[in-house]
């Protein structure tokens, strides 16, 4: 069990986890204003919104140097890699960096941590930021040594001249002009010299994580701290109607009882009392009314009967006549999933009378602050927010919830922390979940077995309700005067929500891909890890393989066969060798292959899998899988291994196992065993990661790229053991809820 982190004010004020107080910083004047700057095309990464090098890299008038980012650490290996990349730049050691990572205060604006955008963007800007910064410290030393700086050096800490002279950083801070901005063109460290970008340095954010210390915000306690519980409805759209506050009141521990409208919450001094009173006042209160669900035997019947926006995202070939042959079509389908985050979502926020800081584990301090201030009236520059890590993540989860709970409750009790901890059941029952999609292919295969036409829609609702606005936090819509939920709205291509990688990287002479967006779910939904990736590529993934067979082609040739991709194709022969693609397997077992780009503009993976599906019952179990992937330059290989086994673990779980119960009077899937996820026995007995690493091209990033081709791979080898080809995730017959079985 994890020990609690105790911290004093000063230290929880100055950044709790995040930030070392009393470092002589060079504050830079940019991002952190309310009004965003403007965007500098041209310039690599997130420097387009925040060209100051001292957005990124600063130097203490003591030579310390502290690297900020405004992406967070989610358990990606963030941390480590931007430490690498930016050490790498400066040839410093990486233990010798500070770093900062999303604080509204402090920090660039760099939106979300989402998309495997964390590399592609921030650790390219720190990259030539610290670059730039090596660059302003010799040309300020050249001037004062009134030499030529092309022989200057920097390394260690120290700048020196041809002739041995040196000058330390904290000799030259001063001379360096504060404003000066990246221009991207400063000469990076040749990829052949390199010494730590490229190597697999030790985690730094494991070690209290593995030991049990203190790693988490759910872990921090402040002094003073009160402790808060959220009463929800039983059901969406239940109004509270009644309420006996008089013998909760006078519990143990007690401190108030807090309503406004039908956000309802507790207060006391320890936690166990919270948890009591919270139970104590569910009894107290009386809700009438609700919103009735569909029919989940009708689930996807309602779905299509949803009025939809279509928009035709692709088309090509469409001036060539349509190509003659065998006609093949599929439909595919995902039952809503959720995130199932391990820890439960917590926050704590702290209100002097005129300032609100908040703590959270959402993966946006800028857009949640922006929220927050909406919420509560307040000026932006009178919030901020803080990125703590949290137990359990990749998406849009109930952490941002639990951040505005925590503002309403610390502006009602001005001096005190107020953390609130949300319990399982409410995690369950309140996150926006994956939504449900449907995707209908059809192709047509030419004489010569090559596909001559293709089609595809996929419907589907938005994949994006973050914060934004105060309308889209969960206690803002139950207030006295409630906030309206904003509209759902599509997120374009080319990177795109429900219809992100519904564009084939194939070769397809003609081809028409349809996204029918649909406004109206009848449950909450928004981004879990991938989006419509996930879906789209199993689809994809599942139907390429159809048509192999039908065919009669080997998948792994036919899919090499429709792409020229020269980068796709290393990893599809990359994860076929090592898997060892083409031999025989055992009685009751398959295997299985699938290929993708995530967004068609990110990391590539091919991933190879081999189940065994049990004879007397059916049951599925992932054996072993392959995964080769090509992410550009990889800074940590050890980092990258840890992102594509977890991805394929996860999407295993989501393939095998996850689907949200629920019924016309509710929702069901309270806890584990309502919701069933992929437990240890479960982790195949081999997992192998083959990296293609590109030294000299840019990040692509690592987070994303193994979920759909995972799915589409674990339907191919269900379809090899069995012959029988499932096509709704997750991948098993029946009710929702037990093993995954056949």
């Amino acid at each position: 069990m994890t020990a609690p982190l105790h911290v004093s004010r000063r230290s929880l004020v100055g950044g709790g986890l995040a930030l070392m107080v009393g470092v002589p910083f060079r504050r830079a004047a940019l991002a952190q204003g309310i009004t965003p700057p403007a965007v500098k095309p041209g310039l690599p990464g997130s420097l387009k919104q925040a060209p100051r090098i001292d957005a990124w890299i600063q130097i203490g008038s003591d030579g310390s140097v502290t690297v900020l980012t405004g992406k967070a650490e989610l358990g990606q290996g963030l941390k480590t890699a931007i430490l690498q990349v930016a050490a790498e730049e400066l040839s410093l050691a990486p233990a010798a960096l500070r770093l900062v990572t999303a604080d509204s205060d402090l920090t660039p604006n760099e939106g979300y941590t989402a998309g495997s955008h964390s590399m592609q963007d921030s650790a390219t800007a720190i990259r030539h930021a610290a670059a730039g910064a090596r660059a302003l410290l010799i040309a300020a030393a050249g001037r004062r040594w009134g030499i030529d700086p092309a022989g200057i050096a920097c390394a260690g800490g120290l700048v020196t001249a041809p002739d041995g002279r040196r000058l330390t950083l904290a000799d030259l801070v001063e001379a360096v002009e504060p404003g000066a901005e990246a221009t991207g063109q400063v000469p990076l460290r040749d990829p052949a010299a390199h010494t730590v970008v490229g190597r697999s340095l030790p985690r730094v954010d494991i070690p209290g994580k593995v030991a049990g210390g203190a790693a988490y915000l759910q872990d921090i306690r402040a002094p003073r701290m009160v402790h808060a519980r959220i009463v929800r409805p039983p059901r969406y759209g239940a109004r509270l109607v009644a309420l006996d506050t008089a013998s909760v009141a006078g519990g143990p521990g007690v401190i108030g009882i807090h309503r406004d409208g039908d956000f309802l919450a507790v207060l006391a001094g320890r936690e166990y009392d919270a948890v009591r009173a919270m139970r104590a006042l569910e009894k107290a209160a009386r809700w009438e009314g609700g919103t009735p669900l569909p029919d989940p035997r009708t689930l996807f019947e309602s779905l299509e009967g949803y009025p939809a926006e279509r928009t035709v995202i692709h088309q090509t070939g469409q001036g060539a006549p349509a190509g003659a042959g065998r006609s093949v079509s599929a439909r595919y389908r995902r039952h809503y999933q959720m995130h199932g985050s391990i820890g439960p979502s917590c926050a704590l926020a702290e209100f002097d009378g005129t300032r609100l800081t908040v703590w959270s584990h959402a993966q946006g301090m800028f857009p949640l602050r922006k929220a927050i201030a909406e919420l509560l009236s307040l000026p932006e520059e009178k919030v901020r927010c803080i990125h703590a890590e949290g137990s359990g993540c990749y998406g849009h989860n109930g952490a941002d919830d639990a951040a505005g709970d925590a503002a309403l409750l610390a502006v009602a009790m001005p001096g005190r922390p107020v953390r609130v901890q949300y319990t399982r059941e409410q995690e369950h029952l309140w996150e926006p979940y994956g939504g449900a999609m449907i995707a209908d292919a059809r192709a047509v295969l030419g004489a010569d077995g090559r596909i001559a036409d293709w089609d595809y829609a996929v419907r589907s609702p938005t994949h994006l309700t973050r914060p934004g606005g105060a309308g889209q936090l969960l206690s803002a819509r139950l207030l006295a005067k409630p906030f309206t939920e904003p509209p759902p709205k599509a997120l374009p291509q080319p990177e795109g929500g429900g219809d992100r990688n519904a564009i084939p990287l194939y070769d397809l002479p003609r081809a028409r891909i349809a996204h029918d967006f649909v406004k109206a779910m009848p449950l909450r939904v928004s981004a879990l890890r991938s989006l419509g990736a996930f879906v789209n590529v199993f689809a994809i993934e599942s139907f390429i393989d159809e048509l192999a067979e039908t065919a009669g082609t080997d998948p792994v040739a036919f899919r090499l066969a429709h792409l020229s991709d020269s980068r796709g194709r290393a990893v599809i022969a990359a994860a076929a060798e090592r898997f060892g693609w083409g031999k025989p397997v055992g009685r009751g077992r398959g295997v299985g292959f699938a290929f993708a780009r995530y967004k068609n503009l990110a990391g590539f993976a091919a991933i190879a899998v081999e189940v065994a599906v049990a004879p007397e019952d059916g049951t599925v179990r992932l054996v072993r899988a392959v995964a080769a992937v090509d992410v550009g330059e990889i800074v940590n290989p050890h980092g990258v291994r840890d992102q594509i086994e977890g991805g394929v673990i996860q999407a295993m779980s989501w393939s095998l196992y996850e689907s949200v119960a629920f019924d016309p009077e509710g929702l069901r899937s309270r806890d584990w065993s309502t919701y069933p996820i992929a437990r240890f026995p479960d982790v195949p007995d081999s997992l192998d990661v083959v990296l293609l690493d590109r030294p000299g091209q840019p990040f692509l990033g690592a987070g994303e790229v193994a979920q759909g081709p995972t799915a589409g791979a674990l339907g191919n080898a269900i379809r090899s053991a069995t012959g029988v080809r499932l096509r709704d995730l997750p991948l098993r017959p029946g009710p929702t809820g037990g093993a995954a079985s056949l």
